[in-house]
């Protein structure tokens, strides 16, 4: 046992130095790449077909499939809300913080910011082409859509960036209500994106959740790689002090 503790004990110090902190998000990363798998697993083989068709028609109304449930606002909010896991708006706030970040020389996070946000889109992608599941075909989408199904690139993306700016945010305030405040809100604008994609008719159920666990995954490693490189110095703390002239 004491060689292999060992080796866990340098692997926490070599990779973030707080122990703890470090086994947790391995473990939670583990877990993440496990159930990621056993999902896809399940909707290559069809299995999950009957519990997605039924969820996505529940969300409609049983006399027209074309409109979903609940009062016209909710409709404009699941819009609303699927939107802010789009394009637009993922490359708006990351643009605004990596920009932020440069401004407050913090160059290095700042294009780690812009790396870790551009590989999760092209891992998106690359899952997408590799599953190549079709769109729900059972109600009519509310939402353009033109790319294949598992993933779906708005949960996972949408995790990728609010999950990585929270814990950005997160780690430059000292207040622990504070920390657990802004992780919430992130996870929080992470899930409506998610739920809205069922709504509007785009995706399963399971293409969201496999988008949320691959984004969650993603954004852990991410994290895991900004602990060693700043480490080693070549990526700046988010509440390191910066030297220089201020205006």
């Amino acid at each position: 046992m004491r060689p292999v503790w060992e080796f866990v004990r340098r692997f926490a110090v070599a990779w973030g130095g707080q122990e703890p902190v470090v086994l947790v998000t391995f473990l939670l990363l583990v877990i993440g790449v496990w159930t990621f798998l056993e999902i896809a697993d399940e909707v290559a083989e069809g299995s999950t077909q009957a519990f997605d068709v039924w969820v996505v028609q529940a969300m409609r109304r049983p006399n027209d499939l074309a409109t979903p449930v609940g009062p016209s606002w909710l409709q404009e909010i699941g819009r609303d809300a699927t939107a802010l896991g789009g394009y637009g708006w993922l490359i708006f706030f990351t643009a605004a913080i990596a920009g932020f970040l440069w401004l407050d020389r913090k160059s290095h996070m700042a294009v780690f910011l812009v790396a870790s946000v551009t590989g999760g889109y092209l891992v998106s992608m690359a899952l997408k082409w590799a599953f190549q599941r079709p769109r729900p075909d059972v109600v009519p989408h509310l939402s353009n859509v033109y790319s294949t199904s598992f993933p779906s690139g708005h949960s996972m993306n949408s995790a990728v960036v609010y999950l990585t700016l929270g814990t950005l945010i997160a780690a430059s305030v000292s207040r622990r209500s504070l920390k657990v405040y802004v992780i919430v809100v992130a996870t929080f604008i992470s899930g409506i994106v998610g739920v809205s994609r069922v709504y509007l008719g785009v995706h399963y159920p399971t293409d969201v959740l496999g988008g949320w666990t691959a984004g969650l995954v993603w954004a852990l490693a991410c994290w895991l790689a900004a602990r060693f490189l700043q480490r080693k110095g070549r990526v700046e703390r988010p509440e390191q002090e910066t030297t220089g002239e201020h205006e």
